[in-house]
């Protein structure tokens, strides 16, 4: 209505934050928050409802993802992997997110191929992740320091993803195995992993799902790379 209040202003705050619920586009949400004292409410009182937050393909850095995971109070599956555009998340912004509320209920992580990222930063995070139940921190130059503090402070692990983690020996791999005792599947492709190592974590858990099954194929073991 012309000189009236519009309809939607009309709405209860509630309300409000229930329908930016559905906006996930980044951009959206910040055009929004920008229109009004209380569309910038809204939008802060919906990410608080929010259980996933995926930032891959978002071209990010470690201010912007911090600031926006501090009000997902109920998040429970962070995915802050890089694209081609990707995320520029470094161990500082791993730090500002071990902060946030949400990190002790989340179950799920990923920081796919995040190149800055450091054992420091890492262990950080893992720190106060303690219902964890998935994580995939593949293609990232990790190495033991960070499965030990994981094995260590997420005793719920079912599943974890260390493609391409060349700086991860066995010994990582074997003390995981042992504290992580609802670890059900680890995906080690293009690791620097013998093939007794993979066969002495069966001997562990044999239940335990290693991906790619073709390492354990002892046909092909001569083509596997160690290097």
């Amino acid at each position: 209505m012309e000189g009236g209040e519009a309809q939607i202003d009309r709405l209860p705050m509630d309300l409000v934050a229930h329908i930016f619920v559905f906006i996930t586009c980044f951009k959206d949400l910040a055009r929004t928050s920008s229109v009004c004292r209380k569309w910038r409410e809204g939008v802060k009182q919906s990410m608080g409802r929010r259980e996933k937050l995926s930032f891959a393909g978002w071209k990010m850095d470690d201010k912007s993802t911090s600031r926006i995971v501090r009000y997902a109070y109920s998040l429970k599956e962070l995915d802050i992997s890089k694209s081609r555009w990707g995320c520029q998340i470094t161990d500082n912004g791993l730090y500002q997110l071990s902060t946030a509320k949400c990190i002790i209920n989340l179950t799920s992580i990923s920081l796919w191929g995040m190149t800055g990222i450091t054992d420091k930063g890492v262990v950080q995070l893992v720190s106060r992740a303690n219902s964890l139940q998935h994580l995939n921190i593949g293609g990232t130059f990790i190495t033991d320091e960070s499965l030990f503090a994981i094995a260590t402070s997420c005793p719920r692990l079912k599943s974890a993803v260390l493609w391409g983690c060349r700086h991860v020996t066995e010994n990582g791999l074997e003390v995981l195995v042992n504290k992580c005792r609802k670890l059900e599947s680890i995906n080690v492709w293009g690791m620097r992993i013998p093939l007794d190592s993979f066969i002495a974590l069966l001997a562990i858990r044999p239940a335990l799902q290693i991906t790619p099954q073709s390492l354990l194929n002892i046909e092909n073991a001569t083509l596997m790379p160690v290097f």
